[in-house]
C-alpha cells in the first residue's frame, strides 16, 4: 500500500495571454470606442478612414494613423481586438509599454503608407485601391503576429481555428496568402503585407529600429568603398570590416 495519500489529478486549461496589459487594455478600448461612433455617424469613416487619394491630393494625413482605429462591423472588430490582445500582452510584457506603442504605430502607420503606395502601381486593381477606403487594425495587428514570431517561433497557433502550427510558418503562410490575394481581395492584403514587412524590418534593425539598419548599411557601403580605393591587400580584399556591425 503506498504511504502517502493520493492525490485527485488536476488538469488546468488555460486561453490566450493572461489579463491585458495596459496599453492592450486602452487600443482596444479606443477601437472599441470608435467603433461606436462610427455606428452612430458612418459617415466619419470618409474623413478617418484611409483613402490614398485623400492623401495624396488633399493631404489628409492624418488618416494614415486614424484608420486603424475604424472597423467595418461587429466581426471585423472582434477579430482585430482578439489578436491585440493574444500577440499584444505578451510583447508588451516584454518590451514595456512604451516600445509596445512605438511598434504598433510604426507598423500601423508602416501598412496604411504601403496602401498607399500599392494603390499607384499600374494597374486596374490598384487604382479601386486609390479610390477605396481601408480601414482596421490588421495591418498593425500582422506587425504583431511577425513580433511574436521572431521572438516566440515554436509557439504553436492554430491555422484556421483548427490545425496547430509553429508560429515562424504561420507567418510565413499568412504572408503567401496575402501576397497571393493582394490583386483580387475585397480585404486590403496590402495593409496585411506592409504591416508583416514593416515589422520584420523594425526588428532586423535592432534597438534602434528601421533608422538604425539603414544607416547601419549606408555606412558599411561607405566603408567598402573606402576599402576598394585604398586597400592594398593581395586580391584587393581585406578583413577590414568584417567587424563592422
Amino acid at each position: 500500500m503506498s504511504r502517502y495519500a493520493s492525490r485527485p489529478a488536476t488538469i488546468h486549461y488555460s486561453f490566450g495571454p493572461g489579463p491585458m496589459t495596459p496599453a492592450v487594455k486602452w487600443l482596444i478600448i479606443a477601437n472599441v470606442a470608435m467603433f461606436l461612433v462610427k455606428f452612430a455617424y458612418d459617415p466619419i469613416q470618409n474623413y478617418l478612414g484611409l483613402s490614398p487619394e485623400l492623401v495624396i491630393e488633399r493631404q489628409w494625413l492624418w488618416q494614415l494613423a486614424t484608420y486603424m482605429f475604424m472597423h467595418g462591423g461587429p466581426v471585423h472588430i472582434l477579430f482585430n481586438m482578439l489578436g491585440i490582445w493574444m500577440f499584444g500582452v505578451e510583447l508588451e510584457r516584454l518590451w514595456g509599454t512604451r516600445q509596445f506603442v512605438k511598434y504598433y504605430a510604426i507598423t500601423g502607420i508602416g501598412a496604411g503608407l504601403t496602401v498607399v503606395a500599392v494603390s499607384l502601381l499600374p494597374f486596374e486593381w490598384a487604382a479601386q485601391t486609390y479610390a477605396g477606403n481601408t480601414i482596421g487594425a490588421s495591418g498593425a495587428l500582422y506587425g504583431l503576429l511577425v513580433a511574436f514570431a521572431v521572438y516566440y517561433p515554436d509557439r504553436p497557433l492554430l491555422m484556421f481555428f483548427l490545425f496547430p502550427v509553429p508560429a515562424k510558418y504561420f507567418v510565413m503562410i499568412v504572408g503567401a496568402m496575402a501576397f497571393i490575394s493582394t490583386p483580387n481581395s475585397r480585404v486590403s492584403e496590402s495593409a496585411h503585407l506592409g504591416g508583416l514587412v514593416i515589422g520584420y524590418l523594425y526588428l532586423r534593425g535592432g534597438r534602434g529600429g528601421l533608422m538604425a539598419e539603414i544607416k547601419y548599411r549606408y555606412l558599411k557601403w561607405k566603408m567598402n568603398r573606402l576599402r576598394r580605393k585604398f586597400d592594398v591587400y593581395s586580391g584587393g580584399r581585406s578583413d577590414w570590416d568584417r567587424h563592422v556591425h
